[in-house]
């Protein structure tokens, strides 16, 4: 199913601020480049910008990516800042 995040094995939040306008790609290559990570494999990887008010997820679904993309109206996201780690949400 399109999106279906219940099938992603675990979760990891991109600690620090990601450029916003990054696409499928840049994403991928920042699980695979920075993190050491395997963008392919069966993980939700999440990413906030600078101003904390929108995240992106990337997902691999076995046949393509998914990137979902969340803005809020009002308020911000609580994110961590240490831009070289990546952490696994429990």
């Amino acid at each position: 199913m399109l999106g279906d995040i219940k099938a992603a094995k675990e979760i990891y939040i991109a600690c620090g601020y990601t450029d916003m306008r990054k696409s499928i790609d840049g994403l991928a290559a920042i699980v695979q480049g920075q993190f050491q990570m395997d963008p392919f494999s069966r993980c939700l990887f999440l990413f906030c910008g600078k101003r904390r008010d929108r995240i992106k997820a990337l997902m691999w679904e076995g046949d393509g990516f998914v990137l979902l993309y969340k803005r809020l109206e009002n308020g911000s996201f609580k994110w961590p800042r240490n831009k070289d780690e990546v952490r696994t949400v429990t």
